[in-house]
């Protein structure tokens, strides 16, 4: 029987006036990295997590001031909490999910179970009942698009292949990129019921020659464009993939 958590998010300083937020209890192989961007005008949260547990509730700075959700894709892990912001953006190949989540388009089905978590968020949680929360898109962002938080400003780059609708994030003047789940340091997913290989690989070579000095990921630890090179032509090359989502989990969790 898992312990309830007494406290669920972590928030860690990232510098450059961003904070990464993640679920400490869920396990790092599913884990997402949530960004928050504090700006002038107000704060960009970059995903939302799985939605086990309310964000503003707990993560105090979301609620001193007006925050913007930005959904980088319409995967289950990256979605829970996105219907608790009155701004929600994400590319419009989306929209359709978002506005409808379940189990299946959002490719939970294939991941919820095992040793997902090391921890409840409440009393008698169970994961069998784990479900999403409609959080139709207010505003659509499309590659050249800008997301302006005044005092900062990020170019959007359209990056399909994971999933349709994948986005990053690039601030051309510290080079930083948020870029979502078209890459991480960890193996990639290329075989989601609407990911898309050959523009996945498109995608990867246009960010291979991106100009960046720092990436923040979807997943894992950030890094920088040596490791960003490294782990596409690693890909490229034919590796660096997950090939069979179960016997992944089933190794992760040995």
């Amino acid at each position: 029987m898992l312990p309830v958590a007494r406290t669920w998010y972590e928030v860690e300083h990232a510098g450059d006036g961003i904070d990464r937020i993640h679920e400490t209890h869920v396990a790092g192989w599913m884990r997402c990295n949530m960004w928050l961007v504090r700006g002038r005008s107000h704060d960009l949260l970059i995903d939302s997590g799985m939605g086990l547990k309310p964000i503003k509730a707990e993560v105090v700075r979301l609620r001193e001031r007006p925050v913007t959700a930005l959904c980088s894709h319409c995967h289950f892990d990256h979605i829970g909490c996105a219907h608790e912001f009155d701004e929600r953006l994400g590319h419009r190949a989306e929209a359709a999910i978002m506005a409808s989540p379940d189990l299946d388009n959002s490719c939970a089905r294939a991941w919820i179970g095992g040793e997902l978590l090391t921890a409840l968020p409440a009393a008698g949680y169970a994961l069998s009942s784990y479900r999403l929360t409609p959080a139709p898109l207010t505003g659509y962002l499309d590659d050249g698009d800008v997301v302006d938080l005044g005092d900062r400003a990020f170019n959007v780059l359209h990056l399909p292949g994971h999933s349709p609708g994948s986005i990053a994030l690039y601030e051309r003047t510290t080079r930083i990129l948020f870029s979502g789940d078209a890459v991480y340091d960890g193996l990639f997913i290329d075989n989601a019921w609407h990911s898309d290989p050959e523009a996945y690989r498109h995608s990867l070579r246009r960010l291979r020659e991106l100009p960046v000095d720092t990436v923040h990921a979807g997943h894992y630890g950030s890094f920088g464009r040596d490791r960003l090179r490294a782990l596409i032509d690693a890909y490229l090359a034919g590796g660096q993939r997950i090939a069979d989502v179960a016997q992944f989990m089933q190794e992760e969790t040995a």
